[in-house]
C-alpha cells in the first residue's frame, strides 16, 4: 500500500537560531513520505540560507518567498504549492518528536475523512515555562488524550497550531487559510469545529513548543486578548446562538465588559449577571446587572461565562447542574 504524501507547511521569519533544529526534526521522522513547503516571510537574518541548505541536499524541501507580509499570506502560498494527501503545519522555532508524522498518518488512515489528528504538546524554555503556559499545556493535553478538544473551544485555542493533520479534502472544506482573521490558528480551529471534524484521541507527546520573549504569539498585536474575544463571540453567535434564546453574560470583569460592549454594538439583547455586590444594580452600557440567581427564572437561556477563577467556575457548574443545564449546550466558558 502506497504511503500518503504529507505536506508540512512552514512559514518562517527571523528564526535562524532555531530553524535548523526544527528542520532536522522533520528530516529524522520515522515516516518519510513528506514534503516541506517553507515560505520565507521577509526574514532579515540567516533563516532563508538555512532553508536553502536543506533544500540543496533533500528534494523534499521546497522553499518559497512571500511577496506580501504576514503569516496568513505565507501559509496561503505554502498551501498553494503543496501536493499532499494530508495537510499539516509546523512552527519554524519548534521541533517534532521522531514519530509525530507516522502517528498522525496512521490515525487519519484508520479513522478516515472527517477526522482531525492531534498530539500532546510540551512547552520548553531556557528561562523556564511560566505558570500560564504550564496550565495551558496540561489543560490542552487532557483534552487531547480523550479527543474532547471541541468541548472547551470557547475557553482557549484547543487545536495547537503546529500539531494537527487533516485530509486535504477536509482542510479545503474548512476554507483553509482563506480568511484574514487573527489569531489565524484559533479561527481555523473554529472552522474545523463548524465542519464537524472528529478529534482523534492521542496520549503521545508529538510536538515540542519553544517559548521565548520575542515569539510571535507574545509580540504581535494579532494575538492580543481582544482578538481572541472577537473570534469567540463571532463563532458563538454563528454556531450556538438563536434569536429565540435568552442570551446571558455572566461576569462583569474586563472580559465580561468587553463581551457586553460588543453585544450592545451589535444590538443583540442580553441579560447581564454577576455575584459582585458592588456591581449588582448598576447600569453599564445601558444594561443593568442583576444577581445570577435571577437565572433560575430564565427560560431557554444560553449563557456566556467570563469568570476565570477556578473555584468560581466550580460553583457555576454546580449552579447550572441544579438547573439541569449542560456545558457546551446551555452555558459556555469564555475563559
Amino acid at each position: 500500500m502506497t504511503k500518503p504524501l504529507v505536506s508540512i507547511l512552514i512559514p518562517f521569519k527571523n528564526v535562524d537560531e532555531y530553524f535548523e533544529e526544527c528542520l532536522k526534526s522533520i528530516q529524522n521522522q520515522t515516516y518519510n513520505n513528506w514534503e516541506i513547503i517553507a515560505v520565507n516571510d521577509n526574514s532579515s537574518d540567516d533563516s532563508l540560507a538555512i532553508a536553502k541548505t536543506f533544500a540543496a541536499n533533500d528534494a523534499r524541501f521546497k522553499i518559497f518567498s512571500n511577496e506580501e507580509s504576514g503569516i496568513i499570506t505565507a501559509l496561503r502560498k505554502a498551501y498553494a504549492h503543496s501536493s499532499g494527501n494530508f495537510i499539516s503545519r509546523m512552527d519554524a522555532d519548534d521541533y517534532m518528536s521522531p514519530e509525530r508524522i507516522e502517528v498522525m498518518v496512521n490515525s487519519l488512515v484508520q479513522q478516515g475523512k472527517g477526522s482531525l489528528a492531534l498530539g500532546k504538546v510540551k512547552y520548553f524554555s531556557k528561562a523556564g515555562v511560566n505558570d500560564g503556559y504550564d496550565r495551558y499545556e496540561k489543560w490542552l493535553n487532557k483534552l487531547t488524550a480523550t479527543g474532547d478538544n471541541f468541548k472547551e473551544i470557547y475557553k482557549e485555542c484547543v487545536i495547537p497550531s503546529p500539531c494537527w493533520m487533516v485530509h486535504k479534502e477536509d482542510f479545503e472544506a474548512s476554507d483553509g487559510f482563506n480568511p484574514n482573521r487573527y489569531p489565524e490558528d484559533y479561527d481555523l480551529a473554529f472552522r474545523f469545529y463548524k465542519l464537524g471534524l472528529k478529534c482523534i484521541p492521542c496520549t503521545t507527546t508529538l510536538h515540542y513548543w519553544r517559548d521565548y520573549d520575542n515569539r510571535t504569539s507574545r509580540t504581535s498585536e494579532h494575538y492580543a486578548q481582544n482578538y481572541f474575544l472577537d473570534i469567540k463571540l463571532r463563532y458563538f453567535l454563528k454556531l450556538e446562538y438563536q434569536t429565540t434564546d435568552n442570551l446571558v453574560v455572566w461576569g462583569a470583569g474586563k472580559k465580561g465588559k468587553t463581551i457586553a460592549k460588543l453585544l450592545v454594538e451589535k444590538n443583540i439583547p442580553f441579560q447581564w449577571v454577576c455575584d459582585n455586590e458592588k456591581k449588582i444594580g448598576k447600569d453599564i452600557y445601558g444594561i443593568r446587572l442583576t444577581h445570577y440567581s435571577k437565572l433560575k427564572e430564565s427560560k431557554n437561556s444560553k449563557t456566556i461565562i467570563t469568570v476565570a477563577n477556578e473555584d468560581d467556575q466550580t460553583m457555576i457548574k454546580s449552579f447550572f447542574k441544579e438547573l439541569e443545564q449542560k456545558p457546551s449546550v446551555d452555558y459556555f466558558f469564555f475563559c
